[in-house]
């Protein structure tokens, strides 16, 4: 009592018990910021805790002991955990089954074009455009320049696909 510096216990929900502060039946912890993280770090780095989760770990916790704060306090250790990180759930939604795109008929039907930049200068060069026919797969590279107006890449796709 002297510790906690309480002069009179009110209502029921405040018992002591060999020397210990008991609030419905849970033990108050002073504010021993160390004790209260050696707490949590027994609730939660035993195996059959085996890193649940804040909410998890706020239940174990609280099961026994209670102090101001304990939510926030087991919230940054949780947070502070690689593995809990890691394992947590992810509330995104999953991503559609992937779907088979239809294969072309006829060659040169559908076409993928990019360019690969930021190449070192060579003959006045520095980027390559790709141009490959999805159904047979045949590819050409055409090197050119990285600031090719739209005239241009129409002239070199002519003259080089």
């Amino acid at each position: 009592m002297k510790k906690v510096k309480v002069k009179e216990l009110q209502r029921n929900e405040w018992q002591i018990e060999r020397d210990l502060v008991v609030k419905e039946g849970k033990v108050y912890m002073l504010k021993d910021e160390e004790l209260r993280v050696e707490i949590i770090q027994l609730y939660h780095d035993v195996l059959a805790a085996w890193h649940r989760g804040q909410w998890k770990m706020v239940k174990l916790v609280t099961g026994n002991y209670w102090w101001p704060g304990v939510m926030r306090n087991v919230g940054r250790y949780v947070e502070g955990c690689d593995l809990c990180q890691r394992m947590k759930n992810r509330t995104e939604e999953m991503a559609e089954k992937l779907k088979l795109s239809k294969v072309p008929e006829k060659l040169w039907t559908y076409l993928m074009v990019d360019f690969i930049t930021k190449l070192l200068l060579v003959a006045g060069k520095d980027a390559i455009l790709v141009v490959c026919n999805r159904l047979s797969k045949i590819t050409y590279f055409v090197a050119t320049i990285e600031g090719i107006s739209a005239e241009d890449l129409a002239r070199l796709f002519r003259d080089n696909v």
